[in-house]
């Protein structure tokens, strides 16, 4: 076989292989996204990869390039209609995510509203309360990593919480938007799906709700991180926040979630923060801040992952008003 044979073989090879994705995109595209009923969906999904198949399968005629014209076209038209799929601010939102949050600072004052504080019984069973609360930057002393683990060591929810020193603390936590009665899928977390939420909430919300409610494998990190950086990550998050508010954006499982854009926001403070798996995998990123300095880093990581677990003292603290120092005990902070 020629040189020319096996490099004309390659490049059908790698065109096979880029229609086949983009048919599996297509048929994914609209599954998740037809506004018609299930079954014309489903329809619709399984034509669009019969037609990748069928124009592979022409490949090897001599109307290959009649039909990969055909399916360069219906792609064409499957992109065309996805991008007037655009996020809104309007729709029938699920309670925990039903206000977003914005906030206004003056000086030395922040002030938020929309604070979450919902205390919860079980996930369908809670008390909502929506709160408006000030805070006075010069307070602000820490910032606390919070990951909470549900299915293995890879995936984890994250949250970031800031500490003042009058004990108060508010935690970010950054969520898919749900419909009322929308569940969460991470395939699905591809498609425009959903739509981005950040949530502001109080501690015995956001964390009591995945260490109590939810039995998740809670654990808190302590930052080494200045007041000064801490107030410019602050300040990035009501940047975030505000700019959400006004205009929505999807949520994407891979690259728009709750660890990609804290992770954009830390640049703003290190902007040479080398990128890393462990972001992608985002419950290896306290591992990946260890490494960085950015954790105690007196002990082992092993140790430090094994006293960062709260369970037990969120169990005991329950909803005590001191919940987020008791939840604390016993976890070192950087010096």
């Amino acid at each position: 076989m020629t040189l020319g044979r096996l490099a004309r073989g390659a490049g059908f090879a790698l065109l096979a292989v880029a229609i086949l994705l983009t048919g599996a995109w297509c048929s994914l595209a609209l599954w998740f996204q037809c506004p018609a009923g299930e079954a014309l969906c489903g329809a619709l999904a399984g034509a669009a990869m019969v037609l990748a198949l069928a124009t592979v399968l022409c490949l090897a005629s001599s109307r290959r390039w009649l039909a990969v014209a055909l399916y360069a076209a219906a792609f064409a038209g499957v992109l065309a209609w996805w991008t007037t799929i655009r996020p809104t601010n309007d729709r029938d939102w699920a309670p925990d995510v039903a206000r977003a949050v914005t906030a206004t600072s003056d000086g030395d004052r922040l002030v938020v509203d929309g604070v979450r504080n919902f205390a919860w019984r079980s996930d369908a069973d809670f008390d909502a309360r929506w709160e408006r609360r000030s805070y006075s930057l010069s307070r602000l002393s820490d910032v606390d990593l919070v990951m909470s683990y549900w299915a293995g060591e890879a995936i984890a929810h994250t949250i970031v919480s800031f500490g003042f020193d009058d004990a108060t603390r508010l935690a970010f936590s950054i969520e898919i938007r749900k419909r009322k009665g929308q569940a969460f899928s991470s395939l699905a977390g591809f498609f425009r799906q959903y739509e981005l939420a950040i949530v502001a909430a109080d501690e015995r919300d956001v964390v009591r709700v995945r260490s109590n409610v939810r039995g998740e494998d809670v654990r808190v990190y302590r930052l080494r991180m200045t007041p000064a950086n801490a107030r410019v990550l602050l300040a990035e998050y009501v940047r975030e926040a505000n700019d959400l508010a006004r205009r929505p954006r999807f949520y994407n499982t891979l690259t728009t979630n709750c660890t990609t854009l804290v992770f954009a926001m830390v640049r703003a403070i290190h902007p040479g923060l080398p990128l890393d798996a462990r972001v992608l995998l985002s419950g290896y990123l306290p591992d990946y801040a260890y490494d960085l300095g950015a954790t105690d880093t007196s002990m082992p990581f092993a140790q430090l992952r094994a006293v960062s677990r709260i369970r037990d003292k969120a169990a005991r603290a329950d909803a005590a008003p001191d919940f987020s120092a008791r939840i604390r005990e016993g976890i070192p902070v950087p010096r």
